[in-house]
């Protein structure tokens, strides 16, 4: 606490003015009455009470005293130091994630909203930059002053469900930076102090992060498929709580009614999973938990069924792993000689002539290449978050050669810096490798990698497939106009030029046009379904910039409140004595 007016310190010689004043007042002269009829009522009270009976007779000089000396702060400003921004401009970068909603009594998203309307008082004109997360960071504003705006930009702030991909939003705020002094503000869940870029002097980083009691108990995976007669489904939960948890595990068709429904027990810190067979056939099936934590979005999941089946063809010049292995997760599949699989137009095809990716109409697999030649490579194989990945994990996988990869394709797996496992905008599947070179079919991973991909092929057979909130990707559908709709009906955008921006929040969604109707699913990315411990921390400072500024909350006003209030109380002793006496 502090005085920015303390030469007004002098005014403290009024109270002293107005003590003196009542010493040297006119004193009456006490005149004694012969009476003793009220003598024994009063020495009884007073006795009784001496010091209220002291107040109500000087009650009038300490109410005075009181809001004189109110008044001499008051005129000395006192003030006390609150946090400060520094530097000469503002970045915010907002984590809009699907786990920003998790929190107790409100989410994680919600409190740092409300931070940084808070901080707006502390701007003192400072420009201010708004940047979300995503995996195209949104700069919402850039380097704005009015206030007005910003506020406005802050409550208009949404969760977008994305992953946050924060190294991305670091570095478009790294362009903002240049050399001027700036405090950047990341509100996020949680952050590793090694993923800040510390190249910079001019840079301080204040890192505010999710509570760190936070519990979940999740739906991590969820699949589900058909024979056409019955249907098979499995879900894994994981409990990341230190307790073992008790949850009614709950499968629901279509229609929304429930089929099944099994109270589990999830140990602490642990993963289960549970299978359900000869379940009743449905158009889909959403799994739901009734945990009692503090993140609901991923206690529910939906899956498509499909009835309708795609022919699978596999080029017989494949290894012998990859025939026998789709023939055993697939009872549709044909082995067709390498020259007669182009006439197969209407089937997914399994094979390595690159030739067909532009002549074949349906998706296909490809496994190596027969027009370029492989090379050596050495390192780890990294995945990135995609569906053909939920159920067979990589990371043991070696790998001794691969062969280019396409250069418009979307690499999902890589060995070091090299292309692994890519897709294509019309949806085919390619592995940069002859399983001759790698030790693949010795993992576990390697039959269930082969059953999501045929999973992928039937389901693009009735339906769009899985897509992830907001991603854009190109779908193949038929000339017209084409436009999606939520499960109520509810028009949510249009589809131009094949390209389809997938809906924020998950759930079952359709494509419509005319007549026809294809269906999707808007999916959590796998890191969405987990909470991680918060973290704040600051990092860094401005040393180029003098002395931190000082925000200083002033008390004057509650000061004037106050001795208002006593100069209301003074005058109602004054009325009750007398104006005379």
């Amino acid at each position: 606490m502090g005085f920015s007016q303390i030469i007004f310190s002098w005014t403290a010689i009024i109270p002293v003015i107005v003590l003196l004043y009542y010493f040297f007042r006119k004193k009456y002269t006490d005149q004694t009455v012969s009476s003793t009829l009220f003598w024994s009522e009063i020495m009884q009270e007073t006795r009784v009470s001496p010091y209220l009976k002291h107040l109500q007779k000087n009650a009038l000089l300490y109410l005075q005293l009181l809001a004189l000396l109110l008044l001499v702060l008051a005129l000395m400003n006192p003030y006390v130091k609150k946090s400060t921004i520094v530097g000469a401009q503002t970045i915010f970068i907002v984590d809009t994630s699907a786990t920003m909603l998790a929190g107790k009594d409100q989410s994680t998203f919600d409190t740092h909203k409300q931070e940084m309307l808070s901080l707006m008082s502390e701007l003192n004109g400072r420009p201010v930059t708004l940047i979300t997360t995503g995996a195209t960071p949104q700069a919402v504003l850039q380097r704005e002053t009015n206030t007005n705006e910003i506020e406005k930009a802050i409550k208009n702030l949404q969760v977008t469900y994305e992953t946050a991909e924060i190294n991305k939003a670091l570095d478009v705020a790294q362009a903002f930076v240049g050399d001027t002094p700036t405090s950047i503000y990341v509100f996020t869940d949680t952050l590793n102090k090694k993923q800040l870029p510390m190249d910079k002097d001019s840079v301080k980083w204040l890192v505010r992060g999710a509570p760190k009691d936070l519990t979940n108990i999740a739906i991590t995976r969820f699949a589900a498929t058909t024979d056409g007669q019955v249907t098979m489904a499995l879900v894994q939960l994981h409990n990341d709580t230190p307790d073992e948890q008790k949850v009614t595990l709950a499968l629901q068709n279509a229609e929304g009614k429930e089929v099944v429904a099994e109270s589990v027990v999830v140990p602490p810190n642990e993963a289960i999973t549970k299978t359900f067979k000869n379940l009743p056939l449905t158009k889909s099936m959403t799994a739901l938990i009734d945990a009692k934590d503090d993140y609901q979005v991923d206690n529910q999941q939906t899956v498509l069924l499909q009835t309708e089946t795609s022919k699978m063809v596999v080029d017989q010049s494949m290894h012998q792993l990859i025939q026998k292995g789709f023939q055993t997760v697939s009872s549709g599949v044909k082995i067709v000689p390498s020259l007669q699989v182009a006439d197969n137009l209407d089937a997914n095809v399994i094979t390595n002539q690159t030739a067909l990716l532009e002549k074949m109409e349906k998706p296909l697999v490809l496994f190596g290449r027969d027009d370029a030649e492989k090379m050596e490579v050495k390192g780890t194989i990294s995945i990135q978050s995609d569906a053909l990945f939920a159920f067979s994990e990589l990371k043991d996988v070696f790998v001794t050669a691969i062969y280019p990869g396409f250069a418009d394709y979307q690499t999902i797996a890589s060995v070091g810096d090299e292309p692994f496992i890519q897709r294509s905008p019309k949806g085919d599947i390619i592995v940069l490798a002859d399983i001759a070179d790698t030790d693949w079919p010795l993992h576990p991973s390697f039959p269930l990698f082969l059953w999501s991909i045929e999973q992928q092929l039937s389901e693009s057979v009735g339906s769009l497939g899985i897509f992830t909130p907001n991603e854009q990707r190109a779908v193949a559908l038929a000339q017209g106009d084409w436009s999606v709709y939520s499960q109520e009906d509810e028009f949510q955008s249009s589809i131009t030029n094949g390209m389809l921006i997938a809906p924020k929040q998950p759930g079952i969604y359709m494509v419509r046009s005319n007549n026809e109707e294809k269906h999707f699913i808007v999916q959590l990315q796998a890191q969405e379904r987990v909470i991680e411990q918060g973290t704040s921390f600051t990092l860094g400072d401005i040393p180029d910039n003098g002395k931190e500024e000082i925000s200083k909350a002033s008390f004057v006003p509650w000061l004037i409140i106050i001795i208002l209030i006593l100069l209301v109380s003074e005058w109602e002793v004054q009325r009750r004595r007398g104006f005379t006496n």
